[in-house]
């Protein structure tokens, strides 16, 4: 943090002069203190979970796993279905049809309005 920088950003948005002992760069330093812990965490977990996604990828890949030298333990995953279904369910089938329906209805009324409504 270039506290010089910091204050003639402050003078030039405010028009306030600080000075560089002033208690508010306390403030600023312990935001950057928090955040830079923040981000630590969230990398840490950002790589376990994306350590856990490439163990997965692999093992739906058919490829085996990496040793454990390489890569820790991923954490436990709900594991992935061998064959994903082909097409429509007959619920997926009915709800598909009762919304083609109800948007040719909603379109002949919106024409049926147009046109009871249109004067040349």
């Amino acid at each position: 943090m270039d506290q010089h920088k910091l204050r003639s950003h402050v003078f030039d948005k405010t028009g306030i002069k600080i000075d560089v002992d002033d208690p508010i760069f306390a403030l600023v330093a312990l935001n950057e203190a928090v955040l830079a812990e923040t981000v630590e965490r969230q990398l840490a977990l950002l790589d376990a979970a994306t350590q856990a996604l490439a163990a997965q990828a692999r093992a739906a890949g058919g490829l085996p796993p990496l040793p454990a030298a390489a890569m820790p333990q991923p954490v436990p995953a709900a594991p992935i279905p061998a064959s994903a279904p082909t097409g429509f369910t007959p619920r997926e089938w009915r709800l598909l049809g009762a919304a083609a329906i109800v948007s040719i209805a909603s379109a002949l009324l919106v024409l049926g309005g147009a046109a009871l409504l249109y004067k040349p």
